[in-house]
């Protein structure tokens, strides 16, 4: 789509986007995979609000950033049509469904035990998930892969987290060194009627937006009034007098893994886990792991667990106040420390991120990064198929690999039944994402009233 072509077109008002990121809040669930593929059938296949190209360039710059990359490719997506504004709604819609109902289940948790009754609506929802996923992998591999590198590069990326498990910040990091490398050689490009394809009938295609060519000086001011509004609750905890020291300890502690949670959750959940049990002692040996089946079942990042444990540490550390306050106000205090810095970060780097389409060597790079992103987001999918298909999945040692195997003997019949089911509504009848996940959580309800599930 042209300039031209795209200023006959407006874009939605902010009070018509509303709406559209509440649904794609509250359909946020299945990790960063799922997440990525919920908002790319609503926003590309169903609104087209955004090209594939430029949805895909969102999500390479968001994969380099720490952080729940989803999380973060909303607000990237939000600022585009609306500037901070937009961002903002878009990037904190994502997590409010998610804050939310993990602070009933903390509260039931602490009150009454492990929750179990959630897992017959969720259980249907995790296989439209997986469906939705494989879609959304089938598409975009399409669109993404274009030449035989790309593909290549994907591959290397999936085995080497699935079967090696390389950190995701060195796939990241030899993906882009390699970009840079591939990007110096003629790049086979599109031709023009490709590229008309690609861009027509979307409100945000190639065409920069006025907004993208804010200069190093406006990220600085806009970088340094964000850490202000993200470290001022930090600093006001550790100086006024009368808290509870956790909430010194939890915005800290969290406040840093803010800083280097690259690769998704379960990069941090282990050293959170350690700190948390062996240092802080706020949680209790096996209860990241009841956390993490709690954050599993709520829309939303997975990182969202950590508010889970803030509200523990501060549960069983009160002070002066009501456990149940103080555990509400560490959940809130830490939710706050670990996402606000996702919006410095896209407010102060989308503006110069942008200008790397007009450069070869930078747009090689970022091309090469979305590569390895799809091998990724292919690991999740498999992870997350596994455990949604399997009750058991064994980590097997193969010479240098390690790769996770099901016990065959272990097939969920209901769970692969409801797949099935979600495939055929995507794939055959081409329901939306919204129809296919009532579908499927209503099915899921009906098997586990009935004993099936």
């Amino acid at each position: 789509m042209t300039a031209a072509s795209a200023a006959r077109i407006p874009l939605p008002t902010l009070r018509q986007a509303v709406p559209v990121w509440l649904r794609v809040a509250a359909l946020s669930f299945g990790g960063p995979a799922g997440q990525i593929a919920v908002m790319h059938r609503l926003l590309v296949e169903e609104r087209r609000w955004i090209s594939e190209r430029r949805f895909l360039h969102g999500l390479g710059f968001c994969t380099l950033l720490p952080g729940p990359e989803a999380q973060q490719l909303a607000t990237y997506i939000g600022w585009l049509m609306h500037g901070p504004a937009g961002g903002l709604v878009a990037g904190g819609l994502f997590v409010l469904p998610g804050l939310l109902a993990l602070m009933g289940l903390s509260w039931l948790y602490v009150l009454y035990g492990a929750v179990e009754w959630v897992e017959g609506l969720f259980f249907g929802l995790k296989a439209a998930v997986l469906a939705i996923v494989l879609h959304a992998l089938w598409r975009l591999g399409g669109r993404a892969l274009r030449g035989r590198a790309d593909r290549l590069i994907a591959g290397a990326a999936f085995v080497a987290i699935f079967a090696l498990a390389v950190p995701f910040p060195l796939v990241v990091v030899a993906a882009g060194i390699l970009g840079l490398v591939l990007g110096r050689r003629p790049a086979p490009a599109s031709t023009p009627v490709e590229a008309a394809a690609d861009e027509a009938g979307f409100l945000i295609g190639e065409a920069m937006l006025p907004r993208e060519h804010a200069g190093p000086a406006d990220s600085l001011r806009i970088g340094a009034l964000w850490l202000a509004i993200w470290l001022l609750p930090v600093v006001a905890l550790l100086v006024l007098p009368g808290l509870p020291p956790v909430f010194g300890q939890v915005a800290v502690f969290f406040a840093k893994m803010a800083v280097v949670t690259f690769g998704g959750a379960y990069a941090a959940l282990a050293y959170v886990a350690q700190q948390a049990v062996e240092h802080y002692r706020w949680l209790r040996p096996g209860e990241m792991l009841d956390g993490l089946g709690l954050a599993e079942t709520t829309p939303g990042p997975l990182i969202m667990v950590l508010q889970f444990v803030g509200f523990l540490a501060g549960y069983r550390a009160p002070g002066t106040l009501q456990p149940l306050l103080a555990g509400t106000l560490a959940g809130l205090l830490t939710t706050w420390v670990t996402f606000a810095p996702c919006f410095l970060w896209i407010f102060a780097g989308a503006p110069l991120i942008g200008r790397l389409r007009g450069s070869r060597l930078l747009a090689g790079a970022l091309s090469a990064i979305t590569a390895a992103v799809a091998g990724v987001i292919l690991n999740l999918a498999v992870w997350f198929g596994l455990r949604t298909l399997f009750r058991e999945v064994r980590t097997v040692p193969l010479g240098p690999l390690r790769l996770d195997l099901p016990v065959l003997g272990s097939l969920d019949p209901a769970a692969l039944g409801l797949t099935l089911l979600a495939i055929l509504a995507v794939f055959r009848l081409g329901l939306g994402a919204v129809p296919t996940l009532a579908l499927c959580a209503g099915a899921g309800m009906v098997l586990r009233l009935t004993g099936l599930a």
